[in-house]
């Protein structure tokens, strides 16, 4: 029997890591906003499957990140076992190595299950910059970083 050859979807996200280019407009600051509403991910305990939006706001640098590659690396944890608190700080930590922005925040909104609501914010540089993207950002309000 012949195997069946992977899916290409599949092996593009498996593949998957962020890429990025020159940012068009070094010296200016301003803000890119991603919205990414089809998260998923397994519980560490349970294995049961996490639903999330994740909200990514930040002010490039040098480098800005191509949406294709940031989808397929958030694609890439669809399989994986892992806390809630863990892939907000792991998908920050990643996005920084990468991109090197001047600052972003990172809101990951995760479905409730079990009657229990879990959002996790995460910022760099972690202070004093977190007060002011809080200002920035208008959280609550409507405005970025979701909500």
């Amino acid at each position: 029997m012949t195997p069946t050859p992977e899916p290409y979807g599949e092996r593009l996200i498996r593949e998957g890591t962020m890429i990025t280019f020159p940012n068009p407009r070094p010296g200016r600051q301003y803000w890119i906003r991603m919205t990414l509403p089809e998260f998923t991910c397994k519980c560490p305990f349970s294995g049961y499957p996490d639903f999330a939006t994740i909200y990514l706001d930040y002010i490039p640098d040098e480098r800005v990140v191509e949406l294709k590659s940031i989808k397929l690396y958030i694609n890439g944890y669809r399989d994986k076992q892992i806390a809630h608190e863990a892939v907000a700080n792991q998908i920050l930590d990643d996005f920084v190595a990468v991109a090197a922005p001047l600052a972003v925040r990172l809101k990951a909104d995760f479905n409730p299950r079990g009657n229990v609501h879990t959002v996790i914010d995460v910022a760099y540089p972690d202070s004093p910059m977190g007060q002011v993207l809080d200002q920035r950002l208008h959280l609550g309000t409507g405005q970025g970083a979701g909500e």
